[in-house]
């Protein structure tokens, strides 16, 4: 067993770096809700250049920044379109459906992105009164539970160009959409220009401890910001974290290609160990999933036995496991976890 732990979990678990933490601890600061922060004020000009919006909003998780925008794009009864494995379905504990009285409608695509016919055939027609109005289509960039799978520029653009047609808005989750970004080699704002609203997270690949920014246009982030209140997630002094949002952007932003360089190095090691299926050809940028398949095992008793020798991982069904790479895994610890994985699965 190695000594120091690895953790694979999810990129929300890298630390703040020395350099992070010194212009944190330097960070001019104000009363944000008065837009008296500097840093924060400067932050959010930093993105809506970034991402060609006109105004943003600081909060403190991706999770409010979807739970915003749907608020603010949606009525109680409406619809929204996205995929089947959306974080917004998974994991934001029904937030949707408290917060804002909304359905989904699901779609099967490839590895957590759908078509623009698919879009066409999910809107309902707006004269049917026994249906609910559909009212937003969402994207996830890149797709978690697609294996980390980039949403190719044409496609965005596509399903923005079929949104739009039938009058419904786009709302994009782009938890990591610099990662996107560094493994296609397409700007952000290329990205960002087929969605009307999205938001970027600080706290994933660009290695910050706190923070998620929502874009868009100015009468939709003036809204944004009395939900923003409504949800108790007013801040003062704020610019304390949005000096670590800073310095990800300017530090840790092309860096994320050596995540994906990581995740590949691991993934095709992973392919190699008896008792796990995956195909290492998938792997688009730094989230890894893969069946457990050796008789007797289950992800969680792998999960289990990972822990034991230092390496943390996650399991997401009875024989799937998750592992992520990020700012504090090395190439070294890839080498190390996958001698880990490989005691572990000879027991």
């Amino acid at each position: 067993m190695q000594n120091r732990f690895i953790d694979l979990y999810s990129d929300t678990k890298s630390k703040p770096t020395p350099g992070m933490r010194k212009a944190m601890a330097e960070a001019e600061v104000g009363d944000e809700q008065k837009f008296e922060d500097p840093s924060v004020n400067r932050l959010r000009e930093k993105v809506c250049t970034l991402l060609g919006k006109e105004d943003a909003v600081f909060l403190p998780s991706g999770t409010m920044c979807n739970q915003i925008a749907i608020r603010v794009h949606c009525r109680p009864g409406e619809e929204i379109i996205c995929d089947r494995q959306a974080h917004i379905i998974t994991s934001e504990g029904g937030g949707p459906g408290a917060n804002a009285g909304v359905m989904f409608h699901p779609l099967d695509g490839p590895r957590g992105t759908f078509t623009a016919a698919m879009v066409d055939a999910a809107v309902k027609d707006p004269n049917n009164r026994y249906a609910p109005r559909s009212r937003l289509v969402e994207v996830e960039q890149t797709s978690n539970r697609g294996g980390g799978a980039v949403w190719a520029l044409s496609a965005l653009q596509d399903v923005g160009a079929a949104a739009h047609r039938h009058g419904l808005k786009v709302h994009m989750d782009g938890a990591r959409l610099p990662n996107a970004c560094v493994a296609s080699g397409v700007a952000a704002a290329k990205f960002a220009a087929p969605c009307d609203t999205l938001w970027l997270d600080f706290t994933k690949g660009l290695g910050a401890p706190v923070g998620a920014i929502l874009a868009g246009p100015k009468d939709f982030i003036h809204e944004a910001w009395r939900v923003k209140q409504q949800l108790g997630g007013s801040m003062r002094q704020s610019g304390i974290i949005a000096a670590g949002a800073l310095y990800a952007l300017d530090n840790h932003w092309d860096r994320l290609a050596e995540d994906h360089g990581n995740a590949k190095r691991l993934a095709a090691g992973l392919a190699d160990i008896e008792g796990i299926r995956l195909d290492p050809a998938g792997i688009e940028t730094n989230i890894i999933y893969f069946d457990v398949t050796k008789p007797g095992w289950t992800a969680p008793k792998l999960m289990q036995a990972m822990k034991a020798e230092n390496v943390g991982i996650g399991a997401f069904s009875q024989s799937m496991i998750r592992v992520v790479t990020h700012l504090d895994v090395s190439r070294e610890d890839v080498d190390v976890a996958l001698g880990a994985f490989r005691r572990a699965l000879a027991t």
